[in-house]
């Protein structure tokens, strides 16, 4: 009797491998052989649900900008800086739960990739500055704080997830706290 194999198992197998295999190679350096081999199925396996190497890095970035899109849709309810402070806190978790998943973006970011990562930071500043429009409306802002400092709050996130990459020492979530008293309790009235 042959072996039934769950399709969408089997995919998120060969995306966690190939996130760990560009995130400890680089994805430059990798080959199709190498996430076969660490997945621990045929390389010819992997090429039955992606078709290259850029169709795995494309199918990793999906898989974790689905992942950022769900703490997008799971803020809740409360005033919009407890809502951004949600926002902040649930990213830094995501980002420090997935270490090979920011590697991989760390790596891509200086090349050339085809992933739309334009789109996915588009889509964190317009939540963040909707955010801050409703904050301010509320007139829990202090004066000069609005929309276009959603791009602000943004970078001291990847700022220090960049520093958490290349400092072993340093723990990603061990930011959230000084984060949030920058970015959220830092533009309270």
């Amino acid at each position: 009797m042959p072996k039934i194999v769950d399709r969408a198992a089997r995919q998120e197998e060969i995306l966690d491998a190939a996130a760990k295999v560009f995130a400890r190679k680089g994805f430059a350096a990798s080959r199709i052989e190498d996430v076969a081999a660490e997945a621990g199925i045929a390389k010819g396996s992997v090429y039955l649900y992606f078709e290259s190497r850029n169709a795995l890095l494309t199918g990793v970035f999906d898989s974790y900008a689905a992942k950022a899109a769900q703490v997008l849709t799971e803020l809740g309810a409360g005033s919009p800086l407890e809502r951004l402070s949600r926002l902040i806190r649930a990213t830094l978790e995501l980002l420090a739960a997935h270490p090979d998943h920011a590697r991989v973006l760390l790596d891509v970011w200086a090349s050339n990739p085809p992933i739309d990562m334009a789109g996915m930071y588009r889509e964190y500043r317009g939540a963040i500055a909707d955010l801050l429009t409703e904050a301010a409306a509320d007139g829990a802002l202090r004066p000069g704080i609005g929309a276009p400092h959603a791009a602000v709050i943004v970078g001291a996130i990847e700022g220090c997830l960049v520093q958490a990459l290349v400092d072993p020492a340093l723990s990603l979530r061990d930011l959230t706290e000084p984060v949030l008293q920058l970015c959220v309790e830092g533009i309270r009235t």
